[in-house]
């Protein structure tokens, strides 16, 4: 028998088919479903006779106030049931690993290269607690203080704090040093106002609010600008900062970032700077070049450490040396022999979680940035505005889709793209759209609420994807949107081949049904008392 070219099922008239796939669904319970009494994934050794004289009662130090009642409600399950439950749980789901994730919109899902998750997981940093004495852990200090003179450099801020848990906690921090610089001055009562725009992440409103402010929201100007003018007109003796994203999460770069600065400053309040979106602006511009007071950056995003599904993250909250004083507790300084954290900070907004900052995502970041260089830095960001631009001329060939503002103009490192006219023509919505994707092993973000472009689509690809990845993503949305038209029920109905699932949005808003924990549920359900 003749060798066949076993390519040649790939393609039909020159172009290539879509990959197959089929994701395994398991019907799989939650693990405290699968405990049983008395099962066991390793045996502990009894403490020896010996060993047991000498240490003596060990819960004897304890208050009796810290001593649990009862042993802690553990699952009991052996190992192969352990391995099996988390195994069959990663395969339901989608990932960097295993698909191609251009579809995580703001997210910034990209690769992150295997030898830094190897860095992550050595013993010389695993085995570390954050509670050691400071002379037994310099090498990690170390590494933070030397991060942290990188984020200086590529930001133009003086400070930063690496203890953040994430993007919003960063956020938060930026917002609480905003109170905190007006509490100063004698103005904290007086100037309670934040402006944000609609098109910035909503965590700065929600953490503005948190920290006690009130929030004005400013919308864009018909070519999705933020308006400049309302600007001047929402500032006042009670603007306290703004807090914004550039680009936004529609990938457009304001090009009057300095004038809106400028009339804050001008205002007596304070600029903070959302550098979530920075994966397209790395070495091509800085916060603290266009004026402004306050940054912050997501490392578990643009420095490519894992998201982690919403954890664990890592934010970085950087300030101009005036406001340095203000930054949370404790920073790490070096002496010209050790590393050491200060606390000794009268005007710290204080603590904003346990410890100094999540060591293996900063790790991760160092080695990413170092590896790359300055210039390797520049080029990402080049890349990522490279890659999205295409992707944009790609998109915008499939009828039924738009990119709105900006027309003819091009956008940064993503796009918030709308399906509104497909929808209009077959009744088959974008998070419809989204949910079939996934019958092909990808998927993609929608936005944040509420839906300002009607029918969103969030598409941005980073600097971690080919043109062949770029064109096969395109050829499902191409492949998904004809099918809306041909067979919209096959849409509507999806998923077939994926576990991705619908939503049923009523429960989720009714806080009466929320559940984070299964202690919780079982209280709720099934009205257990523990």
């Amino acid at each position: 028998m003749a060798q066949q070219d076993i390519t040649k099922h790939r393609y039909t008239n020159g172009k290539s088919n879509l990959r197959r796939f089929h994701q395994a669904r398991w019907d799989e319970p939650i693990i405290f479903e699968l405990s049983r009494e008395g099962q066991r994934g390793i045996l502990v050794p009894e403490v020896e006779d010996d060993i047991r004289k000498k240490v003596g009662d060990v819960l004897a130090t304890l208050p009796e106030t810290m001593r649990r009642k009862q042993p802690p409600k553990l699952p009991e399950l052996s190992q192969p049931q352990v391995l099996r439950h988390y195994v069959r749980l990663s395969q339901e789901n989608l990932g960097a690993d295993l698909n191609i994730e251009i579809g995580q919109g703001t997210c910034t899902m990209k690769y992150s290269p295997k030898i830094n998750d190897q860095l992550a997981n050595s013993p010389k940093l695993a085995d570390l607690h954050p509670l050691q004495d400071e002379e037994t852990v310099q090498g990690i200090l170390e590494i933070m203080y030397r991060f942290e003179q990188i984020l200086k450099e590529i930001s133009g801020m003086d400070r930063f704090s690496l203890q953040p848990a994430a993007g919003s906690a960063a956020i938060y921090a930026n917002a609480s040093i905003i109170r905190a610089y007006h509490e100063s001055r004698g103005e904290a009562s007086q100037r309670d106002e934040v402006i944000t725009t609609i098109f910035s992440h909503p965590s700065n409103a929600a953490c503005a609010q948190t920290a006690g402010f009130k929030v004005i929201t400013l919308y864009p100007d018909q070519d999705g600008y933020p308006d400049l003018d309302a600007l001047r007109a929402a500032v006042s003796e009670r603007t306290a900062a703004l807090l914004i994203t550039n680009p936004e999460d529609t990938g457009i770069f304001n090009p009057k970032i300095e004038e809106f600065v400028k009339v804050v400053h001008d205002a007596g309040g304070l600029c903070s700077y959302d550098q979530a979106n920075a994966n397209g602006i790395l070495g091509i511009i800085r916060a603290g070049d266009a004026g402004f007071d306050l940054c912050h950056f997501n490392l578990h995003k643009t420095f490519s450490s894992p998201h982690g599904c919403g954890g664990p993250g890592a934010g970085a909250s950087g300030v101009t040396e005036e406001l340095a004083r203000f930054l949370p507790v404790p920073v790490i300084e070096f002496d010209g022999e050790k590393y050491y954290l200060d606390y000794d900070r009268p005007a710290s907004v204080g603590k904003l979680r346990p410890f100094y900052g999540y060591a293996p995502v900063v790790l991760r970041a160092y080695a990413w940035v170092v590896s790359l260089g300055a210039e390797g830095l520049r080029e990402v960001a080049e890349i990522a505005v490279l890659n999205n631009n295409y992707l944009l001329d790609k998109m915008l060939e499939i009828p039924g889709v738009s990119a709105p503002y900006a027309k003819g103009k091009r956008r940064i490192e993503q796009v918030r793209y709308s399906w509104e006219e497909l929808a209009k023509e077959t009744g088959v919505h974008s998070e419809e759209l989204g949910i079939r994707a996934a019958d092909f092993g990808i998927h993609y973000w929608t936005s944040h609420h509420p839906f300002v472009v009607p029918e969103p689509c969030t598409l941005e690809p980073t600097e971690s994807f080919s043109k062949d990845e770029l064109d096969e993503y395109v050829a499902i949305m191409e492949h998904v949107a004809e099918e809306a038209r041909s067979n919209p029920d096959l849409v509507k109905t999806a998923p077939h081949n994926s576990t991705i699932h619908t939503i049923d949005h009523e429960p989720m808003d009714d806080p009466s049904q929320w559940a984070m924990t299964w202690r919780a549920y079982r209280r709720k359900v099934c009205g257990e008392e523990n």
